[in-house]
């Protein structure tokens, strides 16, 4: 697989006639109601004191609007920059009205202490780590009637949650989650989602002074499932935070986790795979937020894709403002091409507002099998068919390991093995 890297320029980048179809002078089109507009025209500009000839979008994170308010978000087109690869025709009515339908059940099985209640949306742990960054979770905050809360009491070791999230209805819902880990607290959540949904979820992870927190997010959904979900996590000071989000079922899944530090010395790691078979859509995209000094983070993704248009989309925006000195930070995303016919978008961002860091980088490569790694193996006797299934578990089972569950790897080592048998791989 070949490596890319982002080069930083004081140059303005030679604007030529775009070569490929579906792209624009100023980057891809792929909202099928723009096909003669620019995506960097229309509500997702902002206008400049000397007239409006000519005008850039918020491409700073940092800039980005976050409102509770559905009407501070202008109705999508497909042309925002956040939009862009997503098929808004296939998230039913998520971008357009309240979702009103009944949200999937949620069953715990809960250890060491943690708990589980249902609360009303003027809770006060509501609110207390997240708010809307698009119009789709907005719509799906203010729809919410209630939130589930679970609690990781301070001082506990070894604390477990795990949520169960089944749906079983067509209907457009909202979902409202909130965890809070107690200082120093020790805990493991996993939000497990199954059956088939039209889901707008909001989850909130406030992870406390001194706290470690780690989240499993794992999307095993039917086949007919629309799941959007934001998922915020406010990490306090010392506080340890790993996220991990799995990503093989549904038919068009949009996940968008952050980790905003909230205090100095603490660490986020956020780790992702997906497997997309023929016709899914799988997108992450995910933000860290340095905005306090001597914090760290580190970010790795990695996708499977096989079949006729399956199609990934990871974008990883690391934002280090300019307080944050001390940060040591990278992000990077691994794709694995398995057949003809598929399609993966990577792009890692980094935005670095001040010198005084430890480090910051970032990487993206999607390929097709390495021949040396089949080769290595064919020579010892081992079938084409079986040493290509080796190298995909080779190369997932590295984000299998940060789950740290024997019960849950395994699960889903079999999950991986049904996706390749649905191949010739």
């Amino acid at each position: 697989m070949s490596e890319t890297a982002t080069a930083m320029s004081g140059e303005k980048a030679r604007i030529g006639t775009p070569s490929i179809a579906g792209f624009t002078e100023e980057g891809e089109n792929l909202s099928p109601v723009n096909e003669t507009s620019s995506p960097i025209g229309g509500d997702a500009a902002k206008a400049h004191s000397h007239g409006p000839a000519a005008s850039v979008p918020q491409a700073s994170r940092g800039e980005r609007l976050t409102s509770y308010d559905v009407a501070d978000f202008p109705a999508l087109t497909g042309r925002e920059e956040d939009w862009r690869f997503t098929p808004l025709k296939r998230l039913g009515t998520l971008h357009k009205q309240a979702p009103s339908g009944p949200a999937p059940t949620v069953s715990s099985e809960l250890s060491g202490g943690a708990s589980v209640e249902t609360v009303g949306m003027d809770d006060a742990r509501v609110r207390s780590a997240g708010v809307p960054e698009d119009r789709v979770s907005a719509l799906a905050w203010n729809a919410a009637a209630e939130a589930t809360v679970v609690t990781i009491p301070a001082g506990a070791e070894g604390a477990a949650a795990t949520l169960t999230i089944k749906g079983d209805s067509a209907e457009a819902a909202a979902q409202h989650i909130v965890v809070v880990a107690e200082p120093n607290s020790s805990a493991v959540v996993v939000l497990d989602h199954v059956g088939s949904a039209v889901l707008s979820q909001n989850v909130e992870i406030d992870v406390k002074e001194g706290a470690k927190l780690n989240v499993i997010s794992l999307q095993e959904w039917e086949d007919t499932a629309i799941h959007a979900s934001s998922q915020q996590a406010r990490i306090g000071k010392d506080a340890y935070f790993r996220h991990v989000t799995v990503s093989f079922g549904g038919d068009l899944v949009r996940l968008t986790p952050s980790a905003r530090f909230a205090g100095p010395g603490a660490e986020a790691e956020m780790y992702g795979l997906y497997f997309a078979d023929a016709g899914q859509h799988l997108e992450h995209r995910l933000l860290v937020d340095h905005a306090q000094p001597n914090c760290k983070s580190d970010v790795l993704y990695k996708g499977a894709l096989q079949g006729e248009n399956a199609h990934t989309v990871w974008v990883g925006d690391v934002l280090i403002r300019k307080n944050a000195e001390g940060t040591d930070s990278y992000e990077a995303n691994r794709n694995l091409v398995l057949t003809d016919g598929t399609r993966s978008d990577s792009v890692p961002n980094l935005e670095i507002e001040t010198g005084q860091i430890e480090g910051a980088g970032h990487a993206s490569t999607t390929g097709r099998f390495n021949d040396e790694h089949l080769l290595y193996l064919m020579a010892r006797g081992i079938d084409e068919k079986t040493a290509r299934r080796l190298v995909v578990r080779g190369f997932l089972n590295e984000i299998l390991q940060k789950i740290e569950d024997p019960q849950l790897e395994e699960r889903l080592n079999e999950t991986v093995e049904s996706e390749l048998a649905a191949t010739e791989v």
